[in-house]
C-alpha cells in the first residue's frame, strides 16, 4: 500500500504530464528549427569557397557560427535564468533568422565579410538550440530525465531528413547559388519560433537572500563530475565537428557531387539522432560512463575507416559512425552533467558548459578547412590529416573518463 499523499501523487503526475508535453515541444522545435544546421554546415563551406579569396578560408562562415554560439552561451543562459526558456528561445531564432538573412544578403552582394557576420549572428540560434536539451531535464524526474533529454535530441532525426531535402531543392533555385537555401532558413526560424508559445516551463524562482549562493565556477569546474563530463562533451562535439564540416569539401573536392554531399551528410545526421529513441533507456541500463566510453570507441572508428580511402562508401561509413559517437558520447556527457549540479546552479553550470564545449568546437571548424585545403597536396591527403587530427583528443577524453571511475563516488557529484 502507498504511503505516499494523494495530493503529492497528483502532483507528481501533473508535473510528469507538463514535462512530457515539454518534451514533445522540443522534439518539434529540434525538428522544425534544427533543420537549419544541416543546411547551413551543408553549404556554408561551398558557399565560402566561392566567396573567400582563400580557399583555406572556405569554413570561416562554420567557424564564425560556432564562435558566434560560444560568445552567446553565457548572456543566453543568464537570460533564461531570468527570463524563462521561452524567452531565451523565441531570441534566439530571432536570432538565426537574422543572420540567414544578412547571410544572404552578402551571398547577392558577393561580399565575403558580410556572409561572415550573418554566420555569427547565426550562432545565436546555434547556442539556443543548445540549450533545448538542458530545457528537457527541467523539472523532470531522476529516471525521465536521460530519457528527456534523449527524445529531444531525437528530434534531429526529422532535421536531418528536412534540411538536406531542402539544400537540393534550394541551392540552385536562384542564379545566385545557395541564395535560396539561406531564404528558407530566415522561413524555418519565423515559423519555428511560434512553438515556443507551447511550452511550460515556469521561470527559475527569484533567489531570497539567504538562499544557497550555489558554487563558484571554479569550484563546479573543479567538481570532477562536472569537469569530465564537460571534457566528453568538447571532445565528442568538437570532433564531430571538425570532420563534419570538411565533408562537403573532400566528398567535391575528390570527384563527387554537391548532391552526393548532400547525401552524406544527411545520412550523418541521422546517425547523430536516430539512436536518441534509445540512448536514455541505455544510459539507465548500463550507466552514463559506460555509454560515453562507447561513443568515445565509435568515432575512433569513423577515424579509422576514414582512412581506408575516398570512395563514396568509405565517406558514408565514416560519417554514419562519426554520428553514432557524436550521439552516445554527447547525450551521455549532458546527462552526466544534469546530475552533477543543483538547480539554482543551473544557469551558472550549463552557460560554463556550453562555452567551453562551443569554444573547442570553433577551434575545430577553424582548423577543418585549414587541415583540408592545406596541409597536403589533394584533398584526399588533407581528409587524412583531418581524420588522423581526431587521435590525441580522443585519448584525452577516454583518460579523463577512466580517471574518473577510479575517483570515490563521493568526490564524483
Amino acid at each position: 500500500m502507498s504511503t505516499l499523499d494523494p495530493a503529492a501523487q497528483q502532483d507528481d503526475a501533473l508535473q510528469h504530464s507538463r514535462a512530457k508535453r515539454n518534451v514533445m515541444v522540443l522534439v518539434c522545435a529540434q525538428a522544425i528549427l534544427g533543420a537549419q544546421m544541416p543546411m547551413i554546415f551543408t553549404v556554408g563551406g561551398l558557399a565560402g569557397q566561392s566567396l573567400a579569396s582563400n580557399i583555406c578560408f572556405a569554413t570561416l562562415p562554420i567557424s564564425l557560427i560556432v564562435l558566434g554560439s560560444m560568445v552567446t552561451a553565457t548572456p543566453i543562459s543568464a537570460f533564461m535564468q531570468k527570463y524563462g526558456r521561452r524567452a531565451g528561445f523565441i531570441v534566439g531564432s530571432m536570432g538565426g533568422a537574422l543572420g540567414g538573412a544578412i547571410g544572404a544578403y552578402g551571398l547577392y552582394i558577393a561580399s565575403f565579410p558580410v556572409f561572415l557576420l550573418g554566420s555569427f549572428l547565426t550562432g545565436i540560434y546555434m547556442s539556443a538550440q543548445g540549450f533545448y536539451r538542458f530545457a528537457a531535464a527541467d523539472n523532470t524526474s531522476e529516471t525521465f530525465r536521460p530519457k528527456a533529454i534523449s527524445y529531444v535530441m531525437a528530434g534531429g532525426l526529422a532535421a536531418a531528413i528536412i534540411g538536406p531535402q531542402l539544400v537540393k531543392a534550394t541551392a540552385d533555385s536562384y542564379v545566385v547559388p545557395f541564395l535560396g537555401t539561406y531564404i528558407a532558413v530566415i522561413v524555418l526560424n519565423i515559423v519555428g519560433s511560434v512553438l515556443f508559445w507551447f511550452l511550460d516551463i515556469p521561470k527559475p524562482p527569484v533567489p531570497s537572500e539567504d538562499a544557497p549562493k550555489g558554487r563558484t565556477r571554479w569550484e563546479l569546474l573543479t567538481t570532477p563530475r562536472i569537469a569530465v563530463a564537460i571534457i566528453c562533451a568538447m571532445v565528442t562535439y568538437a570532433l564531430m565537428n571538425l570532420v563534419m564540416t570538411s565533408t562537403p569539401l573532400a566528398v567535391v573536392g575528390c570527384g563527387f557531387t554537391a548532391g552526393n554531399a548532400a547525401d552524406i551528410v544527411s545520412a550523418h545526421v541521422l546517425a547523430m539522432f536516430a539512436p536518441s529513441f534509445f540512448t536514455g533507456h541505455l544510459i539507465v541500463r548500463f550507466g552514463v560512463e559506460k555509454i560515453v566510453a562507447a561513443g568515445l570507441v565509435i568515432l575512433a572508428a569513423a577515424g579509422a575507416v576514414a582512412l581506408q580511402g575516398v570512395e563514396l562508401g568509405n565517406f558514408y561509413i565514416a560519417l554514419i559512425l562519426l554520428g553514432l559517437g557524436w550521439n552516445f558520447g554527447f547525450i551521455g556527457a549532458t546527462a552526466m552533467l544534469t546530475s552533477a549540479h543543483e538547480p539554482h546552479e543551473r544557469g551558472r553550470v550549463q552557460g560554463m558548459n556550453d562555452v567551453l564545449v562551443f569554444g573547442g568546437v570553433t577551434v575545430a571548424s577553424l582548423a577543418s578547412g585549414g587541415l583540408l585545403n592545406c596541409s597536403g597536396g589533394t584533398p584526399a591527403e588533407g581528409w587524412s590529416a583531418v581524420n588522423m587530427a581526431m587521435a590525441p583528443f580522443l585519448m584525452l577524453a577516454g583518460g579523463a573518463l577512466i580517471w574518473l571511475m577510479f575517483q570515490p563516488r563521493d568526490d564524483m557529484a
